[in-house]
């Protein structure tokens, strides 16, 4: 059962997609198990996604793990350019979005814009600053975080086979909670 929304993204529980971002919020609160070992759920996410070989514990970075997850759930390509773990590799899936939106997938840079390292999630929001991102692995669980839009290496829209859903928009969100700054 996926843990309460914080009040503030409440709405998203009413949201009827995209389904991408549905798939987000039905697994919200899943964590990394503290000390060693790993959580069987997020192990399970990499045997659905062809990633247990790669994928063993929780000390790797599982953001692009559980983009997978969702997507495939939400009936998408989850294996962009072969190998979803790696963030950047997001940066394929999809079609360009000039302007994110509910349900985008963006993709942040971490540690430096042309490094290997990045981030990825889903747009639920976007304030002055910051975009609020649910994702994998920020603060070691599936949660909702600020990340600065000067991050952002792109957003990628779902390739919608027929009509996107009516509810895609750009979403204002109050500026609450401090910026991400190290989401693995």
């Amino acid at each position: 059962m996926p843990a309460a929304l914080p009040s503030s993204y409440a709405w998203l529980k009413e949201e009827p997609g995209p389904r991408i971002l549905k798939e987000f919020v039905g697994v919200y609160g899943v964590a990394e198990d503290p000390g060693p070992g790993s959580n069987p759920a997020i192990l399970t996410w990499a045997k659905m996604v062809g990633l247990e070989r790669v994928y063993r514990d929780d000390a790797t970075a599982w953001c692009g793990l559980a983009m997978a997850y969702v997507a495939g759930q939400a009936g998408w390509d989850n294996a962009p350019r072969g190998n979803s773990l790696l963030a950047r590799n997001w940066l394929y899936w999809g079609t360009a979005a000039l302007v994110p939106m509910l349900g985008d997938v963006l993709v942040f840079w971490r540690g430096a814009p042309t490094g290997i390292k990045g981030h990825v999630g889903v747009y639920v929001g976007e304030d002055e600053d910051a975009y609020h991102v649910i994702g994998g692995n920020q603060d070691d669980r599936v949660s909702i975080k600020r990340i600065g839009r000067q991050r952002l290496l792109q957003a990628r829209r779902c390739p919608w086979r027929i009509n996107q859903p009516a509810n895609v928009r750009q979403v204002r969100l109050a500026a609450n909670g401090a910026l991400s700054t190290d989401e693995a």
